[in-house]
């Protein structure tokens, strides 16, 4: 699968041409050699997946005819996993899975506890990152939509975050390893919406008194995900799972 720019795929319709060239153009017709009549799937991140065949290869230049163009629409209500920094790239492990499993977006939280920090120039480079194995997962699960890597947050604006959430009609839901509430029986927002559902993940050390505090006082829900206590990089994407198969989206 191909994955273009937003708007790349707008006027694509049954026996119209799309054009494959930079990196994506590479990749068809220079690294995977890509002759005409094979299939492909091409998509641009905001719902729209084209399935075509080869037409011609130019070097890195491939021309596809379009069979059949499917608009996809996004996950409503939206699942959005807050992620904590953590070391030894468990966190980028989490947003990797979580981006197979279906997040709709991606948020990288500063947590009191996580031993990583960004600022300055690594915290730019460290969101590249982010953004790049976001956008290799979304690939790889043959995704029709791209999920969003928001700019880093502390605490007090994630709170803030999901004191919004919360009055728009969403949920947020603390994973704790001590809270009595089992993720499994937890209310969600109605499908069409437009809520988020925002599961907030801690790094290795967990998540603090204090800042359950604040996270709870602004609206969210401390859940309990189940007997055993998983490490930061597999909580999340096991929750998103869950709560996936919940909404109907693996029905």
């Amino acid at each position: 699968m191909f994955l273009v720019e937003p708007g790349a795929l707008a006027d694509a319709a049954p026996g119209s041409t799309v054009v494959l060239d930079g990196v994506e153009g590479r990749h068809a017709g220079v690294v995977q050699r890509r002759g005409p009549g094979e299939r492909v799937d091409v998509v641009d991140g905001v719902g729209v997946r084209v399935r075509a065949t080869v037409d011609a290869v130019d070097g890195d230049r491939v021309r596809l005819g379009v069979l059949e163009r499917v608009d996809e629409p996004a996950g409503d209500p939206a699942l959005v996993l807050v992620q904590a920094l953590a070391k030894g790239d468990r966190d980028e492990l989490a947003i990797e899975a979580a981006t197979e499993v279906g997040a709709d977006a991606v948020v990288p939280w500063q947590a009191e506890r996580s031993v990583v920090v960004w600022r300055g120039d690594r915290a730019a480079k460290s969101r590249a990152r982010w953004v790049a194995t976001v956008r290799a997962a979304t690939k790889q699960a043959r995704r029709a939509h791209l999920p969003d890597v928001a700019v880093a947050v502390d605490t007090a604006a994630l709170a803030a975050r999901v004191r919004g959430c919360v009055a728009a009609g969403g949920s947020a839901l603390v994973l704790h390893e001590e809270a009595d509430e089992p993720l499994a029986a937890v209310p969600l927002p109605d499908a069409g919406t437009g809520a988020e559902v925002l599961v907030v993940v801690g790094p290795e050390g967990g998540i603090g008194d204090r800042e359950l505090a604040l996270l709870v006082d602004a609206g969210a829900r401390a859940v309990r995900l189940g007997p055993h206590v998983l490490r930061t990089s597999t909580a999340g994407p096991v929750a998103l799972a869950l709560l996936a198969q919940r909404l109907g989206r693996w029905a």
